[in-house]
C-alpha cells in the first residue's frame, strides 16, 4: 500500500473481531511508528500495549467508571469552547454519526450505549495508551501526534483497524495505576486497535472531509 493510499483510505474503526493481533505484527507496527520525526530527534512517546486479560480487565474497570459517572479528569483536557467554524463541523459530525447508525438525537438510551462503547474499546483485542513525561511541553504533545498518525498508517498498512480515543484519558489517573505508569507521565492519547469487522454498522459511517481550498491560502 502507496503512502497516499494509506492516508486517503484509512479510516476510524468502532467494531473489530475479536481475532488478536499477532505479536511480530504488532511489532511491525511500532517499530515503523519509531522513524517518526521529533523536535530534536527527542522521541517524547512511551507507550503500553494492553491485550489479552489485561485488556478485558481495564475495559471491565473503564466501563464502570462511565457506567457511575465517576468525575472525569485527562491530562490533556478537552477543549470547553470551539471557535465558531469548527464547532459547526464538530455538531455536524456528531449528527451525521448517529444519522448513519439510526440513532435519534432524542433516543437517550442509544447515544449512552454509544458513549459506553468507548471504555470497552469498542471490542477492539488490543489498546494502546500513549504516554510522555509531565514536564514536557506543547512541543511534545505534537511530536506524540506525528509518531500517532505514523501509528495508526502502518496499522492500516498491514490489515489492522484503529480508532484514536480521547475518551478513555478522561480516567487517565485510573489507567495509570492499573498499568503501574508513574504520575509522572502524562496520558495523550489512547487507540483501540484490531481487524476491522466490516459487516459491522457501525463502520459504515465516513466523516466528511474538508477540500485543501478550503483550508488553504496562496501566495505567488
Amino acid at each position: 500500500m502507496e503512502v497516499r493510499e494509506a492516508i486517503e483510505t484509512r479510516r476510524s474503526v468502532r467494531a473489530f473481531k475479536s481475532d488478536p493481533i499477532p505479536a511480530d505484527v504488532m511489532n511491525k507496527i511500532l517499530q515503523t511508528a519509531s522513524a517518526s520525526p521529533s523536535y530534536t530527534n527527542s522521541q517524547p512517546w512511551e507507550i503500553m500495549v494492553v491485550s489479552g486479560k489485561k485488556r478485558d480487565e481495564l475495559a471491565a474497570k473503564l466501563l464502570a467508571l462511565a457506567k457511575a459517572k465517576t468525575p472525569t479528569a485527562a491530562d490533556l483536557p478537552q477543549p470547553k469552547v470551539w471557535p465558531a467554524a469548527i464547532d459547526a463541523r464538530v455538531h455536524d459530525h456528531g449528527a451525521r454519526r448517529l444519522d448513519a447508525l439510526g440513532v435519534a438525537r432524542d433516543d437517550v438510551a442509544g447515544r449512552e450505549k454509544l458513549r459506553l462503547m468507548n471504555f470497552e474499546f469498542y471490542g477492539a483485542p488490543c489498546a494502546l495508551f500513549l504516554f510522555m513525561d509531565a514536564s514536557l511541553g506543547e512541543w511534545s504533545i505534537f511530536d506524540v501526534g506525528l509518531f500517532t498518525e505514523n501509528l495508526i498508517l502502518a496499522a492500516h498498512s498491514l490489515g489492522v483497524g484503529s480508532c484514536l480515543q480521547a475518551s478513555v484519558t478522561s480516567y487517565a489517573a485510573q489507567i495509570k495505576k492499573f498499568l503501574g505508569m508513574e504520575e509522572s507521565k502524562k496520558l495523550v492519547i489512547g487507540v483501540a486497535m484490531g481487524y476491522p469487522d466490516e459487516k459491522a454498522p457501525l463502520n459504515s459511517y465516513r466523516s466528511v472531509k474538508r477540500t485543501a481550498n478550503e483550508f488553504t491560502v496562496w501566495y505567488e
